[in-house]
């Protein structure tokens, strides 16, 4: 008995015929654009995870500028 394994399930209820191909060996033709959208799918989740990173630094610097504006005017003035 073949194993199936959730990433299948999900492969078949997304697209049944590109998951039955797939289990009866057919090769894709389009291998080149299959392989630049698997690029440019990386890329984009790197430059969310960028903007992600960079939305948590300007977070913490604008607290650390609210901390020593409470600072300067509790202690300072």
């Amino acid at each position: 008995m073949r194993i199936i394994r959730a990433s299948e399930i999900v492969s078949y209820l997304y697209c049944q015929r590109s998951w039955w191909y797939r289990i009866s060996g057919f090769e894709p033709e389009n291998k080149k654009e299959l392989q630049t959208g698997t690029e440019i799918h990386y890329q984009h989740g790197r430059t969310v995870l960028a903007a992600g990173l960079l939305r948590i630094a300007g977070v913490v610097l604008f607290l650390a500028a609210l901390a020593f504006l409470v600072y300067y005017l509790v202690v300072v003035l």
